[in-house]
C-alpha cells in the first residue's frame, strides 16, 4: 500500500490582504504523491522545488503548484544484477527510490541517483524535469553512485575541480555501505566527458577513504554535506573503532581542491554530557550571528524517545581540526603535551612528520590513513533544547535579532524551540526542511497533513504575546498579532510590543462612564502599564446617497467613529471634517485624508469601509448598470461583481509565439481574459523580468494584448513568465513560459543557384521555431529570399508605378486569381511572390464531354506496354514546372521522374508491377492495367493506362540442372584433390604416430602395473590429505621463501631471520626515523623518483632490483592498493618504451626492471589465498606422487640420477641389481610400538634414514624433523648392535674410488630390525669397528667416492687399457632402451599432472580477482595501442602468470609447503614446468628426431593443454570486470590480515641502504621535481638520513 506524503509550505503569518474573519482558516498550500517523498531541493536561482519520491521526480512551483513530472520506476532490475538490466537474469520490478537529489544551476541540470541498477545517476532539464539531459549503463562500476540498501543514507554537494588550467563542475557524494555496494566512503563525480572520465565517473581514486577498512564494521551513517570557504564537510557518525556498536558522531573537513583526499580529518561531535546524544540525525548551517553554526539534532541510540539540538561554530570545529593536523604533523600527534589524534582505519598509529602546518594546509601523501580526533579532544557542546521523542529535521533563520529553530519529529509535528506542540497528528518529518527564498515560508515534507498555526490565529494581545515566539507580535495600532515586518509602526516605542519583558495594554478604569453620541468630549481611562492616556472620540458626518435608487444601492455608511489614544497631560482631542475620498470600496484599503483642528497634538489616518460593489448586484447586467463612479465590475473569474481594483487579471492565457530571440524585437500575442476594458488600462507588461513595449492600435478588451519584447542581456534568467499589470495595480501572470533564444541556422540546400533568383533553398537547424512567421527574414548578401512560395519573374517597364500585383492564368474555361505582393521592383522587372492558386471553374452545359484539364499541356492518353522506362509526350513542360516539382504514379506506386524536357517527361517505373489506385471505367477491365497519373501543385491528370508485359522466363526444371551440375562437378573435383593431398600429409604424420604408439606399447603393461603399484601405495598418503595434512606454510614463511630465498644469502638472509644490529641506545631514534621514512615512501612522487633514479644507476644489476622489490614489497604491504597504483605506473611506463621500440612481444619475459619483480610478487601475494584454497592440493599431489615414483627404484645419491624419472638427463642408464626390503623400525625413547619401513637394498644409509624419518614422522612437517645428520641407525642382527653409516672401514674399493654403503653391504634383510636413535644418545664403539676419529674424517673428505655408477670419465686406466666388457658397458652412455622409462613415469603421473592444469587453467572455477583484474588491465591498454595484436596480448598475460607464478610455484613446491625437494625430484618437475611453458605459447613446435625427449615426452599432450590456455584466457575476458574498488577492496583485507606479520622495520631499514647509497642522486631529482619541491620531500630526507647515520647534515 503506497505511503501517501505531503509537501506543505508553511505560512509563518498570514498576508496583510486577508480579511481578519478569514484567520482561523489560514489555507496551507500542499502537494500530495502517490509513493513516499525521499528528497527535496529548492533552485536557488527560481525557487522551483524539486521532489524525489519512489518510482518519480516531481517538478514544483514555488507554491507547490505541480509543473512536471518524470517516471524514474519501477524497474526491471535484480539485486545482483550489473547493468544493463539486460544482461541480468531472474529480474523482476522493483522500486526505484531518490537516494540523491542535486540543482546544478551552471548548466540546467538536475542530478537525480536512484537505488536501481547500482545506484546509477540521471541529469534531468531544470526547466523541464520530462526531459532526460543524459543517461548511460553501460559504462561500468566507475558510475557507480549510490546504494541500492534502502537503508544506506547518500548525502552530497556540488563542487567544482581544477586541473591543468581547466575547470570542470563536480559533485562530492558521502554514502555508507551496503552488502552489494563498492565502497567509495566519498568520491568526487565529474558531470561532463573529458579526457578518459566520463559522466558520474568518480575521478579521484583514493585508498584512504575508499576501501575495506570503512565497511561494514564502522557502520557510516552520513546524514548531511556541505561546503564553507573552500571546504567540503560530511557529517556522519561512526563507531569509534569498529569492535563495538555504538555509535558516536563525527564530522570531517576536506579541501576542496585536495585531488586526493589526504586532508580528510574527523572530529568527534559531543552533544550532551557524557555523549548522552550520541547519534546524529539531521542538521542545518546558518549565521545568528557573524560567524556560521552547525545546528545539529541527535539522538540516544539506545533510546529512541530521547533527542535533543545542539549548536557548534565553524570556527571552533575548523580551530579543532587544525589542532589534530598539526599535532599529527608536527609535533607527534600532541597537542599541549597531551594526545589528541587517532588513526582509526590503520594498523600504524604514529606521527612522525616534521612539516609546518598552517589553518589551510590539505594533508600530506604520505601519512599512511585520514587522521581523527582522540575522544579526549572532542568538541563538546550542552543541549541547547531537548525533547522526549525522536527528532528527525531541523531549519534554522533569525528573526527579530533571534536565532529560530524549527524542528520536526517522528510524530509529524513540526514546531519551534521553546514552542509547545501541538497535538500529533501525521508521521515521521523527513530530514527536508528548509526555507523558501525570501525566508517568508519553510517547506515541510511528512506523511500526513499537519496542522501548523500561525501569528493571526491569535485574536488578543495576551494570547500572542504568550506565544513567545519571536515572530509574532501584538502590532498595538493595527490591533492584530502579527510578524514585526508586517506592522507598520512597529519601530515606534511601544507599538508592537513581544514577550516577554513587554506586557499588553490593559483597560483598568475610564471616565467619564457615558457620553452622548454627537458629543465631542475627552474620556480618561487608566491602563495595566500604570499610565494614564485620553481616548479621544470625534464624529464625522458622511455624505448621504439616494437610498431608493437601485441604480446606488450599495448601503453606505452615514458616519465614521475616530478613536485617538493619547497622553493626558494638557492633551486636547483633534476635530477632524472633510474627509478624501467619500466615497471607499469594501475590502480595499484606501488613505483617507480629513481637515480639522488640534491635528499637530496627533495625526490619524483611518482604514474604513463605506459601500460594496456585490450588495444587490448578483449578476453582470445589474454590475454593469452600476454608477460609474463606484467603478464596480463584474469580475468573471470570481464570479461577482467587485470594485475593479479587487478584480485580478486572469492567470491562465497563451503566448504567441512562446520563443523570441535575444534582441527582442518582436511583437507577442498575450491571451487571455480580464486584462482590461481600455487599451489606457493596460499599465505595464514584462516577459521574463524585461518590460515589453504595448502596442495599444492591437489591443483586444479584455482578452488579448500584444507587446513588442526588448532585448536581454547575458546575465539575465532567458525562460520565465509573462506578466501584465492594469489598471489599479492588480497583476496577472501566465502559467506558461517564454524562452529567449536565437535561431541557430546550420546547413543550406543547395548551396549554390544562379543570380538571377528563383532558387528554392531548404535551411535547417536549430531553435528556427523562434518567432512567428512574419517574423522571419532571410537574406544573403544583402538580398531578400521569400521563406517558402515561388517566384515569377516579369520583365518590362514602369512597374515602380505598381502598388499592388495581380496575376490571372487563362486556361481553357478556368480562370485563376491571386493577389501576389511584389518583392522587389525595377523600372523593367517585376518579380511576384506566388503561394498558391485558385481555380474558378465554370461548370460545362450538360452535353459536353468531361472537362479534361490539360494544364501545362494535353498527354497522349494511351495504354502504355511497360518494358524499362516511360516517355510521355507533350509541350510546355518546362515552362510551369521542373523535373522535382513534377510527381507520377503508376497505380498507387511513385514513378521517379529522371528528365524534363519542354515537349517530353522522362520517367522510371517501379520495378514490380503495383496495385491499381484507381482504375478507370471502360469495358476492358483486366487487372492488368494500371493509370498513370501525372501532379504538379494541386493539379491532377490521368494521363494513360500502363500494362507490365510478362517475361519469358526458363522453367525452373531446365535452369536448375543447367547451373547445379557444373557447379557439383568443379565442387567433385576440387575435393579429389584435396583428399590426395590430405591423405599424403596423412600418412607421414600417421608415419610418425606410429611410432610414438609403438613406442607407448612396449610399455603399456608396465605402465599399468607401476601405476596400480602407485595407486595403492598412495592411498594412505590420500587419506592424510582429506584430513587436512598439507603442510601448507603460513603467509610471511611463503612470502620470505618467494621474496628472499632465492637471495644471495638464502635462508641467511636478513629478512628471513629478522634480526638487525642496532645499538639499544640508537633503537629508539632509527625507529622512529624509519617510521618517518615509511611515511616518505607512501608519497608517489618520492617513491617514484626513488625507483626512477636506482634503475639509471649503471651499477643497479638485475639481482639488485629484484632484492630491491621485494623488499618494498614487504615495506608497503600495509598499503597494498598503493602498491598496486605505483605498479600500474610504472607498467603504463614500461609498456611504453616496449611499444614504441617495437617488440612490444618482450615485455615481462624477464625481471630486468623493479616493476617487473613488483609484479611477480603481487601475483604471489594475491594468489596466496587460491593456492591454499584451490590448487595447493593437487600441487602437493603431483609432488608426492613423483618423490613415491622416483624412490620407488634406485637413486644415485652421488651423480643424482634415477631409474625413474621424467628427465632424460638424470635418468640412471644402469640395470642396477636391487630388491625391496621392509624393515621394522623402533624410535629409540618413543616406546616399543614398531614401524614398516619399506627401501631399497641399493639404498645408501642416509637414504635410508630418510625413508624412515618420512616414515615415522610423516604427520609433521618437514621442518619439524629429525635431520638425517642428527640420528644414527644401529642394526641389531644378534646380541650386538652394529651401526650402520655410508662411509667406514669396511667399504668396498675399486681402484682409488670407494663404493659408499648400502643396507646389501651390510646384508640387511627382509623385515630386519633397525632402531633410530638421535646422535648424541647414541654410544658410537669405534674400538669394536677398528675405526678412530682420524680415519673417519679422512674418509668423509674423500670425493672418489660412488653410489651405483661410476662415472665413465673417471675410469681406472688400468681397466680402461683391458677393455673388459663389463667396464666398457659402464662407459656407454644413456641409450633409447632407457627413455621407455620415461613413458613409463609419465603415464603413471599423467592424471596428476592433468588434475593439477586443470586447478590452474580452469576458469569456470573461481578465478582469482587478481588474475582478472590485470588481465583486463593488460587489454585495456593494449587497445590503446596500435601495435598491440591478440598474440601479443596471449605473451603478455603468459609472462606475469604462467611463467611469473606458476613455473616459480610448480618448481619450487617448499616456497608453498613445508617439504624437501631432491635434486632428483627437481629434475622431474622441471620437465613438468616445461610442459606447462609450451603449453601457453602460441608458437607450433615442430618435433623432429633431434628434438630433446622432454619435450617428445609430451608432445601428444601438447595441444590439449594448448587449448585448455586458450580457453581459459577467453573464459576470463568473458567474466564480470573487477572493478578498481573490489581490488582496492581485496588487497586491503591481504594487508589487515598479514602486515603485522611481516619484518616491515627491517625492510624499511634495508630499503634505506639503497636510499644511503644513490643519496646525492635521489636529493638531485627530488630537487629538479617540481612536486617533490612543493611538498619539500628532499628536506624530509635529509632529516631521515641525519637521524638514521647519526650524522650532522647541511640541515
Amino acid at each position: 500500500m503506497a505511503s501517501w506524503v505531503s509537501l506543505l509550505l508553511f505560512l509563518f503569518c498570514q498576508p496583510l490582504s486577508q480579511a481578519r474573519e478569514e484567520i482561523s482558516t489560514t489555507p496551507i498550500l500542499e502537494f500530495t504523491s502517490e509513493t513516499a517523498i525521499n528528497n527535496v531541493v529548492q533552485d536557488p536561482q527560481t525557487g522551483r522545488i524539486y521532489l524525489g519520491a519512489v518510482n518519480a521526480i516531481y517538478q514544483l512551483g514555488p507554491s507547490l503548484r505541480r509543473e512536471a513530472r518524470a517516471e524514474t520506476g519501477p524497474k526491471e532490475d535484480a539485486r545482483t544484477c550489473t547493468p544493463p538490466a539486460s544482461a541480468c537474469h531472474d529480474t523482476k520490478p522493483m522500486p526505484n527510490l531518490n537516494k540523491l537529489l542535486l540543482v546544478h544551476p551552471s548548466n540546467g541540470s538536475l542530478i537525480v541517483c536512484g537505488s536501481r541498477y547500482r545506484g546509477i545517476c540521471s541529469l534531468l532539464n531544470l526547466s523541464n524535469v520530462e526531459e532526460q539531459l543524459y543517461y548511460s549503463d553501460n559504462k561500468g562500476e566507475r558510475t557507480y553512485v549510490a546504494s541500492i540498501e534502502d537503508n544506506v543514507n547518500v548525502v552530497g554537494v556540488m563542487s567544482n575541480y581544477s586541473r591543468d588550467g581547466h575547470s570542470f563542475g563536480v559533485f562530492l557524494v558521502g554514502k555508507g555501505y551496503g552488502s552489494l555496494d563498492s565502497t567509495k566512503l566519498i568520491s568526487t563525480r565529474i558531470l561532463q566527458d573529458v579526457w578518459d572520465w566520463v559522466v558520474f565517473e568518480s575521478i579521484i581514486e583514493a585508498s584512504t577513504v575508499q576501501t575495506t577498512p570503512f565497511v561494514p564494521k564502522y557502520l557510516h551513517d552520513f546524514r548531511h554535506a556541505f561546503k564553507e570557504d573552500g571546504f567540503v564537510y560530511f557529517l556522519f557518525s561512526r563507531t569509534l573503532d569498529g569492535t563495538d556498536n555504538k555509535n558516536l558522531t563525527f564530522v570531517s573537513r576536506l579541501c576542496e581542491d585536495d585531488h586526493h583526499y589526504y586532508s580528510h580529518t574527523e572530529l568527534q561531535l559531543v552533544c550532551g554530557k557524557n555523549t548522552r546524544y550520541n547519534k546524529v540525525q539531521a542538521a542545518y548551517v546558518a549565521s545568528p550571528g557573524k560567524d556560521k553554526v552547525l545546528f545539529m539534532v541527535a539522538s540516544q541510540e539506545d533510546d529512541v524517545h530521547q533527542s535533543a539540538l545542539c549548536m557548534y561554530p565553524l570556527d571552533s570545529i575548523n580551530e579543532r581540526l587544525v589542532d589534530i593536523i598539526g599535532a599529527c604533523y608536527s609535533n607527534s600527534g600532541k597537542h599541549h603535551g597531551l594526545p589528541v589524534v587517532d588513526i582509526p582505519y590503520s594498523s600504524k598509529t604514529d606521527c612522525t612528520s616534521t612539516i609546518p602546518v598552517s589553518a589551510c594546509f590539505c594533508g600530506g601523501d604520505f601519512l599512511p590513513s585520514p587522521l581523527a580526533s582522540n575522544p579526549r579532544y572532542a568538541l563538546t557542546a550542552d543541549a541547547v533544547w531537548s525533547w522526549s521523542g525522536m527528532l528527525t529535521a531541523v531549519a534554522v533563520t533569525v528573526e527579530n535579532d533571534h536565532t529560530i529553530a524549527f524542528l520536526g519529529n517522528t510524530q509529524g509535528e513540526v514546531f519551534k524551540v521553546d514552542k509547545t506542540p501541538g497535538d500529533a497528528m501525521g508521521e515521521k518529518v523527513n530530514k527536508n526542511l528548509f526555507f523558501d527564498l525570501s525566508q517568508s515560508h519553510l517547506y515541510i515534507t511528512t506523511e500526513k497533513k499537519v496542522p501548523v498555526q500561525t501569528c493571526l490565529q491569535k485574536k488578543d494581545c495576551q494570547s500572542c504575546v504568550e506565544l513567545r515566539d519571536p515572530y509574532c507580535g501584538w502590532c498595538v495600532l493595527e490591533g492584530r498579532c502579527t510578524r514585526r515586518s508586517e506592522c507598520r509602526r512597529a519601530e515606534e516605542k511601544n507599538g508592537w510590543l513581544w514577550s516577554p519583558k513587554q506586557q499588553c495594554v490593559k483597560i483598568v478604569s475610564f471616565y467619564p462612564a457615558n457620553l452622548s453620541f454627537k458629543k465631542t468630549q475627552k474620556v480618561q481611562r487608566r491602563f495595566s502599564s500604570h499610565s494614564l492616556f485620553v481616548l479621544c472620540r470625534t464624529l464625522l458626518h458622511a455624505r448621504h446617497t439616494n437610498m431608493h435608487s437601485p441604480r446606488n444601492k450599495l448601503f453606505p455608511f452615514e458616519s465614521i467613529l475616530i478613536f485617538v489614544l493619547m497622553p493626558s497631560q494638557g492633551a486636547k482631542c483633534p476635530h477632524f471634517e472633510n474627509p478624501d475620498p467619500v466615497l471607499i470600496p469594501v475590502g480595499y484599503k484606501t488613505r483617507i485624508s480629513f481637515e480639522g483642528i488640534n491635528l499637530d497634538v496627533y495625526q490619524v489616518k483611518r482604514h474604513v469601509t463605506l459601500y460594496n460593489c456585490s450588495v444587490g448586484r448578483e449578476d453582470c447586467s445589474l454590475c454593469k448598470n452600476a454608477d460609474p463612479k463606484y467603478r464596480c465590475v463584474w469580475c468573471a473569474k470570481q464570479r461577482a461583481c467587485v470594485y475593479e481594483k479587487l478584480c485580478n487579471p486572469d492567470q491562465q492565457g497563451a503566448i504567441i509565439p512562446r520563443f523570441g530571440p535575444l534582441r527582442g524585437g518582436i511583437s507577442i500575442t498575450i491571451r487571455g481574459s480580464n486584462l482590461g476594458i481600455y487599451k489606457e488600462d493596460i499599465k505595464s507588461i514584462s516577459v521574463v523580468g524585461q518590460p515589453c513595449i504595448h502596442q495599444k492600435e492591437k489591443y483586444s478588451v479584455s482578452t488579448s494584448v500584444v507587446c513588442e519584447i526588448g532585448p536581454v542581456g547575458p546575465e539575465n534568467n532567458r525562460n520565465g513568465t509573462v506578466e501584465v499589470e492594469v489598471k489599479g495595480g492588480k497583476r496577472g501572470t501566465s502559467s506558461v513560459y517564454f524562452t529567449y533564444r536565437d535561431p541557430i541556422p546550420k546547413t543550406v540546400r543547395p548551396f549554390r543557384g544562379p543570380k538571377v533568383g528563383g532558387t528554392l533553398i531548404t535551411i535547417s537547424g536549430q531553435f528556427l521555431e523562434t518567432g512567428s512567421m512574419d517574423d522571419v527574414t532571410v537574406t544573403m548578401e544583402g538580398l531578400a529570399c521569400t521563406v517558402g512560395g515561388r517566384n515569377i519573374v516579369v520583365t518590362g517597364s514602369g512597374f515602380d508605378l505598381i502598388q499592388t500585383a495581380f496575376l490571372k492564368v487563362q486556361a481553357d474555361n478556368s480562370i485563376a486569381f491571386e493577389v501576389c505582393l511584389p518583392l522587389l521592383f525595377w523600372l523593367s522587372l517585376l518579380i511576384i511572390y506566388l503561394t498558391k492558386c485558385i481555380f474558378h471553374v465554370p461548370p460545362p452545359p450538360p452535353p459536353s464531354p468531361p472537362l479534361s484539364h490539360r494544364f501545362p499541356h494535353n498527354f497522349c492518353q494511351d495504354t502504355i506496354s511497360l518494358t524499362v522506362g516511360l516517355c510521355l509526350q507533350g509541350r510546355g513542360f518546362s515552362k510551369a514546372m521542373t523535373a522535382k516539382e513534377a510527381q507520377a504514379f503508376v497505380g498507387d506506386v511513385p514513378c521517379l521522374v529522371n528528365t524534363l524536357q519542354d515537349d517530353k517527361l522522362f520517367l522510371d517505373p517501379p520495378s514490380t508491377m503495383p496495385s491499381a489506385r484507381s482504375r478507370r471505367h471502360r469495358r476492358d477491365t483486366r487487372p492488368e492495367l494500371l493509370d498513370l497519373t501525372i501532379k504538379f501543385g494541386n493539379g491532377e491528370w490521368v494521363v494513360g493506362s500502363v500494362q507490365y508485359e510478362k517475361k519469358n522466363e526458363l522453367p525452373l526444371y531446365i535452369i536448375i540442372p543447367a547451373v547445379i551440375v557444373p557447379m557439383l562437378l568443379i565442387i567433385a573435383i576440387s575435393v579429389y584433390c584435396y583428399r590426395r593431398k590430405s591423405q599424403q600429409a596423412e600418412r607421414e604424420y600417421e608415419k610418425v604416430k606410429h611410432q610414438l604408439e609403438n613406442l607407448e606399447e612396449s610399455v603399456r603393461d608396465r605402465c599399468k602395473k607401476e601405476f596400480t603399484d602407485l595407486m595403492i601405495e598412495m592411498e594412505d598418503h590420500t587419506n592424510e590429505l582429506s584430513e587436512g595434512r598439507i603442510p601448507f606454510l603460513d603467509y610471511k614463511t611463503y612470502t620470505d621463501r618467494v621474496f628472499f630465498l632465492p637471495s644471495k644469502d638464502g635462508a641467511n638472509d636478513v629478512m628471513i631471520t629478522g634480526k638487525l644490529n642496532i645499538p639499544e641506545a640508537r633503537r629508539a631514534v632509527v625507529t622512529q626515523a624509519l617510521n618517518q621514512f615509511s611515511n616518505l615512501l607512501n608519497s608517489k612522487t618520492f617513491l617514484l623518483n626513488f625507483i626512477r633514479t636506482l634503475e639509471r644507476s649503471n651499477d643497479f644489476n638485475a639481482r639488485a632490483k629484484v632484492y630491491f622489490a621485494s623488499l618494498l614489497t614487504v615495506a608497503l604491504h600495509g598499503k597494498l592498493e598503493y602498491y598496486t597504483d605505483i605498479m600500474r605506473t610504472l607498467l603504463l611506463e614500461l609498456m611504453g618504451e616496449y611499444v614504441l621500440s617495437k617488440n612490444p612481444k618482450l615485455m615481462l619475459r624477464r625481471s630486468e626492471t623493479v616493476v617487473e619483480r613488483m609484479l611477480c610478487n603481487w601475483m604471489s601475494i594475491c594468489l596466496y589465498q587460491f593456492l591454499k584454497d584451490s590448487a595447493g592440493e593437487p600441487l602437493y599431489k603431483l609432488f608426492r606422487a613423483i618423490k613415491h615414483q622416483i624412490e620407488k627404484g634406485p637413486v644415485d645419491a652421488r651423480v643424482k640420477k634415477a631409474k625413474y624419472t621424467l628427465n632424460d638427463t638424470g635418468l640412471l642408464g644402469d640395470d642396477v641389481e636391487y630388491s625391496v626390503l621392509t624393515l621394522q623400525v623402533l624410535v629409540h625413547g618413543e616406546g616399543p610400538d614398531v614401524t614398516p619401513v619399506k627401501v631399497l637394498s641399493c639404498d645408501t644409509i642416509s637414504q635410508v634414514k630418510e625413508k624412515i624419518i618420512e616414515q615415522v614422522y610423516r604427520n609433521l612437517p618437514y621442518s619439524q624433523r629429525p635431520k638425517v645428520d642428527g640420528v644414527t641407525l644401529e642394526w641389531r642382527p644378534g646380541s650386538t648392535g652394529q651401526i650402520l653409516s655410508d662411509l667406514d672401514l669396511t667399504s668396498q674399493k675399486e681402484g682409488r674410488w670407494k663404493r659408499i654403503n648400502t643396507l646389501a653391504h651390510y646384508n640387511v634383510r627382509d623385515n630386519a630390525t633397525l632402531v633410530l636413535s638421535k646422535a648424541f644418545s647414541v654410544h658410537q664403539n669405534y674400538d669394536q669397528n677398528q675405526e678412530n676419529h682420524e680415519e673417519r674424517n679422512a674418509l668423509l673428505e674423500d670425493d672418489k667416492v660412488f653410489h651405483l655408477v661410476r662415472p665413465a670419465d673417471e675410469l681406472d686406466e688400468v681397466k680402461s687399457k683391458r677393455g673388459s666388457m663389463k667396464d666398457k658397458s659402464m662407459t656407454k652412455a644413456i641409450t633409447e632402451i632407457y627413455l621407455t622409462r620415461l613413458l613409463s613415469v609419465k603415464g603413471t603421473l599423467q592424471q596428476f599432472v592433468d588434475d593439477f592444469f586443470r586447478s590452474v587453467l580452469c576458469s569456470g572455477a573461481v578465478v582469482p580477482p587478481a588474475i582478472k583484474y590485470f588481465f583486463d588491465f593488460l587489454d585495456e591498454q593494449a587497445l590503446k595501442h596500435n601495435n598491440v595484436d591478440e598474440e601479443t596480448i596471449h605473451i603478455w598475460k603468459t609472462n606475469s602468470l604462467p611463467l611469473r607464478f606458476w613455473v616459480n610455484i610448480l618448481k619450487n613446491p617448499h616456497f608453498t609447503f613445508d617439504v624437501h625437494v631432491s635434486e632428483v625430484v627437481d629434475a622431474s618437475l622441471s620437465v613438468i614446468a616445461q610442459t606447462f611453458m609450451d603449453a601457453c605459447t602460441k608458437s607450433e613446435h615442430k618435433l623432429s628426431r633431434d628434438s630433446p625427449s622432454n619435450k617428445l615426452l609430451y608432445a601428444k599432450e601438447i595441444s590439449t593443454y594448448k587449448k585448455m590456455v586458450d580457453d581459459y584466457y577467453k573464459g576470463i575476458r568473458q567474466m564480470v570486470p573487477v572493478s578498481d574498488q573490489d581490488m582496492n577492496t581485496h588487497l586491503a583485507e591481504v594487508s589487515r590480515s598479514h602486515t603485522d606479520k611481516l619484518n616491515t622495520q627491517v625492510a624499511l631499514h634495508q630499503l634505506y641502504q639503497y636510499a644511503s647509497k644513490y643519496y646525492d642522486a635521489i636529493i638531485t631529482s627530488l630537487e629538479e621535481d617540481p612536486a617533490a619541491q612543493s611538498k619539500q620531500l628532499s628536506l624530509r630526507l635529509q632529516q631521515i638520513a641525519a637521524a638514521l647515520e647519526n650524522k650532522v647534515t647541511d640541515l
